[in-house]
């Protein structure tokens, strides 16, 4: 008798980090200050070429990465807006939004600062590139929120580290085709990864 494959189901990566503003100042630079610590050079589909990425604000709003050259890369969608609360989103960046995952941002108060909880699920989606994505992903996100709390210091550089490292090695393994970018620009599966 054979058993009947199964897709493996990957539990969602959570991150938090706490920050020093109010849940409004934290909720603001999460999103309309996207751009200004996002790091765009490591994490984005265009890398060097990347001027800038934009959440537009409202459910319905895009992610989207803008490429010298006038091109743009759609990196996700935003499925939930309640400002200063929560944010959610699709995140597929440069990729084709059916196998999207979603992302989830919660913003509380706490103690004159903000706790910030990032929660990433849907790796499934991914088929194949689904296990070394989950394995990547917290590296990542590790590293754009430390960015985005002001974070400095040898964990920083650690991370940093590690995602370059994981960069390197996936951008010998794998080439997808990416919207709006010639094949030979393409590079890694989570380029545009946090």
């Amino acid at each position: 008798m054979t058993r009947p494959q199964t897709t493996p189901v990957f539990t969602p990566i959570r991150k938090i980090v706490t920050v020093k503003a109010s849940p409004e100042q934290a909720f603001h630079r999460f999103t309309a200050e996207m751009a200004s610590r996002w790091p765009l050079a490591s994490h984005s589909v265009g890398q060097g070429e990347a001027e800038g990425v934009t959440m537009e604000g409202r459910v319905g709003g895009r992610i989207v990465e803008r490429i010298r050259g006038g091109r743009e890369s759609v990196w996700g969608t935003v499925t939930a807006w309640d400002p200063p609360r929560r944010v959610a989103f699709t995140w597929h960046p440069g990729r084709d939004p059916a196998i999207a995952q979603d992302i989830e941002v919660r913003f509380t108060a706490a103690a004159g600062r903000t706790r910030v909880e990032l929660e990433h699920a849907g790796f499934e989606r991914l088929g194949p590139l689904a296990r070394k994505a989950r394995r990547g992903y917290p590296i990542g996100w590790a590293y754009v929120l430390g960015l985005y709390a002001g974070r400095r210091g040898p964990l920083m550089a650690l991370a940093r580290g590690l995602g370059a490292l994981l960069l390197a090695r996936r951008r010998r393994s794998v080439k997808p085709v990416r919207e709006g970018v010639p094949p030979a620009r393409c590079g890694t599966a989570h380029r545009g990864a946090a």
